[in-house]
């Protein structure tokens, strides 16, 4: 229960409003993937697909331009872009989300996802663009 004369409490409160308002035109990732369909400043029909096929390029595009770093011991750090496809290939028809997140050679961190839309487990999300 909020204590209104808690200022700690209103303080953290009003930061979650603010946060929560600027949600869809700031630069704040969401938690799940599904939300990336609310974010409509980042919105680009040249990314809005019907075609798994295209969206499968497009992912091994991100990664062959952005290749994981390589371990000095020769292990392997992450699955092999093959298994990465393998998975997204299977998922994807399914409406399943995929996100790669690794590590560059550079200690930067890179993400990128393919969002089903309609999504999954966000049915109620309205897709923002016609897909292309």
């Amino acid at each position: 229960m909020l204590d209104p004369e808690d200022k700690k409490q209103q303080a953290v409160l009003d930061r979650y409003r603010e946060a929560a308002a600027e949600f869809t035109t700031g630069n704040l990732p969401p938690t799940m993937t599904g939300w990336w369909l609310t974010k409509t400043n980042q919105v680009s029909a040249d990314r809005t697909w019907a075609d798994m096929g295209i969206a499968i390029a497009w992912l091994t595009k991100q990664y062959e331009a952005n290749p994981p770093f390589v371990r000095t011991d020769g292990l392997q750090a992450y699955s092999s872009l093959e298994d990465k496809l393998e998975y997204a290939t299977d998922v994807l028809p399914r409406g399943v989300d995929v996100s790669w997140v690794y590590y560059l050679a550079s200690k930067s961190l890179i993400a990128f996802s393919v969002v089903c839309c309609p999504n999954r487990f966000h049915p109620n999300i309205p897709c923002p663009l016609p897909p292309s």
